[in-house]
């Protein structure tokens, strides 16, 4: 059974470890705990289907990671993993424009002929849809989607970690450089120790330069801050309400512990500066509370930031690094990271088990988000 070493352990990491290990493979998954990892921030929805996004391979990897979702959760539980922080509350995609809610229901149902997943897909009148999130102000009609569904992104990590270990799975805290011998993979090394593996996969995010570097290999990898903020309202039991997601580049979803995230910034170009900016809490509150005046009164409890990861055309890509046997790579989740995080993770396994594939993958080609690949040119010139 060979070693499989896979660096990086938020979701798609994570994701990757479990698949593995399920699958009987020999797997050490090694994280250095950087602040501001996305998956530690985020609480995500799961409801592509009601994108307007035209780029049709960027829809596959969403719409592939809600489908399995249902049995990723219930392979968990198997597991003993039950806190998993995934629950199909359903979503509400509201807007003031009859017109435009009924061009999102016809396209949810054109997509539900292979997504049956959706579920129902029904037009609310203003009543409908407050009297299902009360807080929101009047008038807002909206499409209402049963499948959708939210996801705690740190208790989701947890269980998939803790799942990989309960299948044999070796955890490491600490930072770990990939050891190479020409263009073949020999491990890494992490605190002095070398651990031999022939199998590498690459999976942290906003830090994969720094990692590739010193192999002669330039990721074009950009991060782009979020800020988001939890709240409580002592009125409400807002344990079920469904997501929220308005027509500005804003969303409200609740959580089990009737917290209600209020998320989140977009802010690009400012490095890995990881403060709570009081420029991000004004955004954030202002178009919240321009859609849902009923949250005035809710309690502040705590800010997250963390950085998503893009590569070019903010599309994923995921495979083999060009020049190298035995280095796989998976990057560029940007703000998709919880919805496509645990398909790609499992594309990954079923690369490095040598299993076939639910994509085409051409269509997520590493070479495009390299910019410098000095191994692979080497190669060339021998």
């Amino acid at each position: 059974m060979k070693k499989i070493i896979v660096i990086g352990a938020g979701i798609l990491g994570a994701s990757t470890a479990y698949h593995l290990a399920k699958n009987g493979a020999n797997v050490v998954l090694i994280d250095r705990r950087d602040a501001g990892k996305a998956t530690d921030a985020a609480a995500g929805i799961v409801c592509p289907w009601l994108s307007q996004r035209r780029n049709q391979k960027w829809y596959q990897l969403a719409k592939g990671g809600a489908k399995i979702y249902p049995g990723l959760i219930d392979s968990l539980a198997n597991d003993g993993e039950t806190d998993t922080g995934y629950d199909r509350v359903g979503a509400l995609s509201i807007h003031t424009s009859l017109e435009k809610l009924e061009a999102m229901k016809k396209r949810a149902l054109k997509r539900r002929e292979d997504a049956p997943e959706i579920g129902n897909v029904t037009l609310f009148d203003h009543e409908q849809t407050k009297a299902m999130f009360p807080p929101l102000e009047d008038g807002y009609k909206a499409v209402h989607v049963s499948g959708a569904a939210r996801v705690d992104g740190r208790k989701l990590c947890r269980s998939l970690i803790n799942g990989a270990q309960k299948h044999g799975a070796k955890f490491i805290s600490g930072e770990a450089s990939i050891l190479y011998d020409g263009k073949m993979i020999n491990g890494v090394q992490i605190a002095g120790e070398k651990i031999d593996a022939r199998l590498v996969i690459a999976a942290n995010g906003v830090w994969m330069h720094e990692l590739l570097h010193p192999l002669g290999i330039t990721m074009n990898v950009t991060s782009q801050k979020a800020q988001l903020i939890h709240v409580q309202h002592p009125q409400f039991d807002s344990s079920k309400w469904p997501v929220i997601m308005p027509p500005n580049d804003q969303y409200i979803l609740t959580l089990t512990d009737n917290r209600i995230v209020l998320g989140a910034t977009h802010e690009n170009d400012v490095g890995f500066d990881s403060r709570i900016t009081a420029g991000g809490i004004h955004e954030i509150l202002s178009k919240t509370l321009a859609i849902a005046p009923g949250l005035a009164e809710s309690t502040f409890l705590e800010s997250r930031v963390g950085f998503r990861p893009f590569t070019p055309g903010f599309l994923p890509v995921f495979g083999s690094v060009p020049g190298f046997d035995g280095l796989l790579v998976g990057n560029g989740l940007g703000a998709s990271g919880l919805t496509m995080g645990p398909f790609i993770g499992e594309q990954l396994a079923k690369i490095a088990l040598e299993q076939q594939l639910d994509v085409n993958l051409k269509d997520y080609d590493v070479a495009q988000a390299i910019l410098e690949n000095l191994a692979f040119a080497k190669h060339l010139d021998e």
